[in-house]
């Protein structure tokens, strides 16, 4: 069943991935300002980090699926051309936003944040820049803590952390189960031996680091993507009954009761929600049969500004909540339609007018086309 149509639904899907993280951070950023906020409120927290962990999912089965797919096509993987692909992808708005956040941001009286003035925001400068310039940002979050506007720029950096060595290894290693199971192990592994290590202050720095970057999940989505791509006689079976109406509702179900109570899952919290999300991926990529679909005009248009939407949300949220503030109009009423118009209408702009023009450069650099063109 290898696929040579484009994957159904999963613009959508990143829509509601990334509005999961916009609901999380207006609450967090309404409780950094001490506004009435639901930050204490356990679902509030959990759908942010779930929202990541969609992405991941979905990136690790997608990129994973295209690198099957060259493979199979061209009897290679070309790493040059696949670093190029997610250099003019992530690169472009990344560096903008770091550029953005440490000198013009800092000098503007609306985006200023109590206990993050310019002072804190340049303590250690360089090796901040440093950390951000070599796609860090997951280590500079865990020794530095919360940085406005640009704190959400972790999970690039775990993305980007992955895909160092992954198509690497793909291009080497006959056995993709193996790379993805070997992956998975190896984080869980470190994970689990934090455990029986001794407690000192850099062991405690790795540890924050590692478990805020759930590399694993992206390994799932690899597998996943196996699953659909591969016709061997176990693959087939496991595929049907992944696909069928039962498996579709109960997950569904499942899914959204669990993250409605917040329910976590301890030591394999985010592996557990990671494995729902790829059934219920794969469903709405591939099976003809699925419960229901969002592929419409809308959906798919605002999934492709997801990644401007990801990235630049902090500052329309801060926007938002000053301006509700200056007219004494404080409330979710008010606020949260007027972050969605904001983010929606910045990411729209910098979508059209710079990310695209970066976008379409990669043409260049694709040997297979993709099945989805946000990859």
């Amino acid at each position: 069943m290898t696929n040579n149509k484009p994957f159904k639904n999963l613009n959508a899907i990143r829509f509601i991935a990334a509005f999961m993280v916009i609901i999380h951070h207006i609450e967090q950023i309404k409780s950094i300002l001490h506004i009435p906020n639901y930050w204490e409120n356990n679902t509030v927290v959990i759908i942010g980090k779930l929202g990541v962990v969609i992405f991941f999912v979905l990136s690790g089965f997608l990129i994973s699926y295209l690198l099957l797919k060259e493979q199979e096509i061209t009897k290679t993987i070309h790493i040059k051309k696949f670093y190029m692909r997610r250099i003019l992808r992530i690169c472009p708005l990344y560096f903008l936003i770091i550029f953005v956040s440490f000198f013009i941001l800092p000098f503007m009286e609306v985006f200023k944040i109590n206990g993050f003035d310019k002072s804190v925001i340049w303590h250690d400068l360089y090796s901040k820049l440093l950390l951000y310039t070599l796609f860090l940002p997951n280590l500079a979050a865990s020794v530095y803590g919360f940085m406005p506007y640009i704190h959400q720029t972790w999970s690039i950096g775990a993305e980007e952390q992955f895909y160092l060595l992954y198509p690497v290894l793909n291009k080497y290693i006959k056995n993709k189960w193996a790379i993805a199971f070997g992956v998975i192990s190896i984080y869980l592994v470190v994970k689990f031996s934090f455990h029986f290590l001794p407690e000192n202050k850099y062991i405690a720095l790795f540890k924050l680091f590692w478990l805020s970057t759930p590399i694993d999940c992206m390994a799932i989505g690899g597998i996943f993507a196996l699953i659909i791509y591969e016709q061997t006689a176990f693959v087939i079976t496991l595929r049907k009954i992944l696909f069928t109406k039962h498996v579709q509702i109960i997950t569904c179900l499942l899914t959204i009761i669990l993250i409605y109570n917040a329910f976590y899952f301890p030591y394999l919290h985010f592996e557990f929600y990671a494995v729902l999300f790829g059934i219920l991926i794969t469903n709405f990529a591939c099976n003809e049969q699925r419960l229901f679909s969002m592929e419409n005009y809308y959906l798919n248009y605002l999934g492709k500004t997801s990644y401007s939407l990801y990235i630049l949300h902090p500052i329309a949220i801060t926007l938002a909540i000053k301006l509700l503030d200056y007219y004494k109009m404080q409330t979710n009423y008010l606020l949260y339609p007027l972050v969605s118009v904001i983010v929606v209408l910045m990411s729209i702009i910098i979508y059209e007018l710079f990310e695209k023009v970066f976008i379409n450069k990669k043409s260049k650099y694709t040997s297979v086309k993709s099945v989805n063109a946000q990859q």
